[in-house]
């Protein structure tokens, strides 16, 4: 029983990872916490279901409870959720940045978020929503695992954009620029690199990155306006666990938060899940400060 909720916990932990990500590429090259990161998860989500609708299509791929038409909308949401990250950067973080006040950008993310948040319920409602009404029937994968095909297919995407992210910031130049924006921005700017573009390219990959966090928290669990806002504290736990400014330790503090949450289910029930998670977190940074990947003094 207990082997069910590890597996559970990595689904979780998937999620968390992903956004985790975007916070932490933010931090690194804009150094502040967007606290709207969340709401580009749920704008993700929902930008899908919009695709979804449109194209809709009765033949489901195998046992999986959707069809082309859904892998047709990540690309789509991702997109869009990259264009919305540019746009509130343009309208918003963009003219903060000039006060070189990081304080101003926390508050005003905050602003951005609950503005989000309830264009996300003028728009599509405030009830729950579902991509497909099709049962995913579990299976047992291992000895006392069961899961979805749903399931299978989150973790198999989230591992395949976590290696397409390590190769792109290990083997292009726009990458290696970004780390060395991340490291020194005033250096990297001597040194040539377009540190304006840097900054777009951040905004797209962690807001498409939260854009797929997004969907496929909706795809294994429900479609919700303040699905977000539920995910962006675990995901800042994730992020500092692992170590502020590390992708690596993002997804491992994803992956850390999410079994913790998980597997105390059955010890203290589910309401406590998020406590967990941050009472983890805080007993890890008492014997590393930094975070288990964060540097070291």
């Amino acid at each position: 029983m207990m082997w069910q909720y590890v597996a559970n916990g990595i689904i979780l932990g998937a999620t968390l990872a992903l956004g985790a990500i975007g916070l932490t590429l933010t931090y690194n090259v804009l150094r502040f916490a967007n606290f709207a990161h969340g709401e580009f998860l749920t704008f993700g989500a929902y930008f899908a279901l919009v695709f979804v609708s449109l194209f809709s299509s009765g033949a489901t791929l195998g046992p999986l409870s959707f069809g082309w038409n859904f892998l047709f909308a990540i690309i789509l949401a991702g997109a869009l959720t990259a264009g919305l990250a540019l746009i509130l950067d343009w309208l918003l973080f963009r003219l903060l940045r000039k006060s070189d006040v990081a304080v101003t950008l926390v508050i005003a993310s905050f602003g951005a978020s609950l503005m989000l948040r309830n264009v996300v319920i003028f728009v599509w409602g405030s009830q729950p929503e579902y991509y497909s009404r099709n049962i995913s029937i579990a299976r047992e994968i291992f000895p006392g695992v069961r899961l979805t095909a749903d399931e299978i297919f989150v973790i198999a995407l989230t591992a395949v954009l976590m290696v397409a992210l390590h190769l792109f910031l290990t083997r292009t130049r726009l990458g290696k620029a970004m780390r060395a924006v991340s490291d020194n921005p005033a250096l990297a700017r001597v040194t040539g690199i377009n540190v304006h573009a840097v900054i777009r390219w951040t905004w797209i990959v962690g807001g498409s990155l939260a854009a797929v966090a997004g969907v496929l928290f909706g795809l294994t669990v429900q479609i919700a306006p303040a699905m977000g806002f539920n995910l962006i504290l675990p995901m800042f736990a994730a992020a500092i666990l692992g170590g502020v400014g590390s992708i690596y330790g993002a997804v491992l503090g994803g992956l850390i938060i999410g079994l913790a949450e998980s597997m105390s289910v059955p010890l203290i029930g589910a309401a406590y899940m998020p406590a967990v998670g941050f009472f983890l977190m805080f007993l890890i940074l008492l014997v590393y400060p930094k975070g288990i990947l964060g540097e070291r003094s």
